[in-house]
C-alpha cells in the first residue's frame, strides 16, 4: 500500500470503522467527519485525502436532509481537493436516483453495500487506494433518472416546483406559484405540464388513472430526499424552507 496513506471517512458511525482502518494499514491516517461541519474542517486542510468514504444518504435524522455523499463530491470539488470516493450504500430504493448521478462522477471509484460488512470496506479501500475502480453492480434501470429530466429549463422549473412540495414548503397551487416565484398559470399545469410528464415518463404513474394534484404530491414525497438534494445542490435551496 502507499505509505502515509490518508483516509476520510464521511459517515456518522465512521469512528466504529476508523480504529480497525488504522490497525489494518501500516502508516495511515484516519479522519473521520460525522457530519457537514467535520467534512468542512476536514477538507479544510491542506493535504488532499488518497481515499474518501461516504455514505451516499446519512442516515441520522438532522442530516439526510441537509446532506449526503454527493454534497460530499460537490464539497471536495470546491475546494479542489477531488479524491477517488467509494459510496456506501443502504440498499433502499430511495438511492436510485442518487446512484444514477454517481454514475457520472468519474470521481466515484466504487459503489459497496454496507450490509456487506467491514472486510468489504477494507478490501475496497484497498483497491480505491491503488488507483483502480470496483467493478460496478449497480444495475441500471431503464427509466430516465431525475437529474436527467432535470436537465433543461423546463427540467428546472419542474425541479423547483418539486422541491417546493417535496420539502413541504407548499400544499397548495397558490403557496406552490409563491415559494417556486412561478407565475399562477404555471403552478396550475404542475401535473399536466411539469412533474406529471416526468412520472408518465418514468413508469411511475398508472396511465388508467387521471394524473391530479393529489398523485403529483405524493410522487414528490417518495423521492423527496433525492429532490431535496438537487435543488440544494444546485442553487435552488429558496424553495426548500426549513429541510435544508
Amino acid at each position: 500500500m502507499p505509505a502515509g496513506l490518508r483516509i476520510l471517512i464521511a459517515s456518522p458511525l465512521g469512528h466504529i470503522v476508523a480504529g480497525p482502518l488504522e490497525s489494518e494499514f501500516d502508516d495511515v491516517t484516519v479522519v473521520v467527519a460525522r457530519d457537514d461541519v467535520e467534512f468542512r474542517n476536514a477538507i479544510a486542510a491542506r493535504v488532499r485525502f488518497d481515499v474518501v468514504s461516504a455514505d451516499l444518504i446519512f442516515n441520522r435524522p438532522d442530516l439526510e436532509w441537509t446532506f449526503d455523499g454527493l454534497d460530499v463530491i460537490e464539497g471536495l470539488h470546491t475546494v479542489n481537493r477531488s479524491a477517488p470516493v467509494l459510496l456506501a450504500t443502504q440498499g433502499h430504493s430511495m438511492e436510485e436516483d442518487h446512484l444514477a448521478e454517481a454514475r457520472l462522477r468519474d470521481d466515484v471509484s466504487g459503489v459497496i453495500a454496507k450490509s456487506d460488512g467491514l472486510r468489504a470496506l477494507i478490501s475496497a479501500l484497498r483497491t480505491v487506494a491503488l488507483g483502480q475502480r470496483l467493478p460496478t453492480t449497480v444495475p441500471r434501470t431503464s427509466r430516465p433518472a431525475l437529474f436527467e429530466l432535470f436537465d433543461s429549463r423546463r427540467g428546472t422549473t419542474a425541479a423547483r416546483l418539486a422541491g417546493a412540495i417535496a420539502s413541504g414548503s407548499a400544499s397548495d397551487n397558490a403557496g406552490l406559484a409563491s415559494v417556486a416565484k412561478v407565475s399562477q398559470n404555471t403552478a396550475n399545469k404542475v401535473a399536466s405540464s411539469y412533474i406529471g410528464p416526468m412520472m408518465l415518463a418514468r413508469n411511475e404513474h398508472d396511465e388508467r388513472l387521471p394524473l391530479t394534484q393529489a398523485s403529483v404530491y405524493r410522487w414528490c414525497g417518495l423521492h423527496a430526499r433525492y429532490i431535496v438534494s438537487w435543488c440544494r445542490r444546485h442553487g435552488h435551496s429558496d424553495v426548500l424552507g426549513s429541510a435544508v
